[in-house]
């Protein structure tokens, strides 16, 4: 399954979770930001590949259904609700995600 993180600028939060997840029981991983200025800007090719697509924040997942509507358009899109309180590959944020994408994948 492939598995797309996205967050703001995909340097801490979408970051750790790619990190986390690519290879993980077979799943291929990738991430990016929706904001300009973004480490890796999140494109309609990235979208068309996920089969699920995690967003950190309500304002991401708004994001892309207004500049993508017909790529993420019956695709499972899914806020995990995780603000950006955290460094990259910080422990706490290891394990809200660990946690809440168990139940998807």
């Amino acid at each position: 399954m492939h598995l797309l993180f996205l967050c703001s600028q995909n340097k801490r939060r979408s970051l750790t979770a790619e990190k986390i997840f690519d290879g993980y029981n077979g799943h291929s991983a990738r991430s990016a930001g929706t904001e300009n200025n973004s480490r890796v800007r999140v494109m309609s090719g990235l979208l068309g590949w996920a089969d699920i697509i995690f967003c950190m924040e309500k304002k991401h997942v708004r994001r892309i259904k207004e500049k993508y509507p017909d790529i993420v358009c019956g695709k499972k899109v899914i806020c995990l609700n995780i603000d950006d309180d955290y460094e990259y590959m910080d422990e706490e944020l290891q394990e809200l995600l660990q946690s809440a994408v168990s139940e998807y994948i």
